[in-house]
């Protein structure tokens, strides 16, 4: 068993389908609305700061699944939440609040403070349906960026049609579970070749 490297085990949630708060509505609490919005413009988000700050309204603004609170947070604002984002500058509140979201059994990310975490927010790569996450174990964003964007260049412009293709294709397949593989295994294999 490999007990080195990145133990996280990648998720993608559907946001949609969730509720997320965001405590805090500075510039981290904008960044990690933009980063949610990008990957579900229809996610559910529930955001509360006592100052929220105007880029954040005007994001917030075009989404009715999104809605601002002004004023400090408090222990009521967890109720219904699955996961939550701590987005502000004070570590006694980050400590409080995940102390409460932990008995409550709610998932906690805490900006820039991979200690308190429970799950870290990674780049992410989207082509279509195509979606990777890259995940650093909370060592370096700056290089999941940058490996986000050497990604986005060299996947073509066309994956989604490709995706759509090998689904056609995955579709028409006679056989069980493990022919298909095969198949599949077959028609892809020239996706790889040095």
């Amino acid at each position: 068993m490999d007990t080195q490297g990145n133990p996280l085990f990648p998720v993608f949630l559907k946001l949609d389908k969730i509720q997320t708060l965001i405590v805090g509505g500075g510039n981290v609490g904008l960044e990690k609305l933009e980063a949610l919005l990008k990957n579900d413009p229809y996610a559910n988000i529930r955001i509360v700061a006592p100052q929220v700050k105007p880029e954040v309204k005007a994001l917030a603004a075009p989404s009715p699944y999104i809605h601002i609170t002004e004023r400090k947070v408090k222990r009521a604002d967890f109720k219904g939440i699955d996961i939550a984002i701590l987005a502000t500058d004070d570590r006694q509140l980050h400590i409080r609040l995940r102390e409460y979201a932990k008995r409550k059994h709610i998932l906690l990310n805490v900006a820039d403070t991979p200690d308190l975490c429970d799950f870290y927010l990674g780049s992410t790569v989207k082509k279509g349906d195509l979606k990777i996450g890259i995940s650093t174990n909370g060592k370096s964003p700056t290089f999941a960026k940058r490996f986000r964007q050497i990604l986005e260049d060299v996947l073509p412009d066309d994956t989604q049609s490709l995706l759509n293709n090998l689904k056609g294709i995955r579709d028409k397949l006679q056989g069980g579970f493990q022919q298909k593989v095969k198949e599949l295994n077959k028609i892809t294999e020239s996706l790889v070749e040095k």
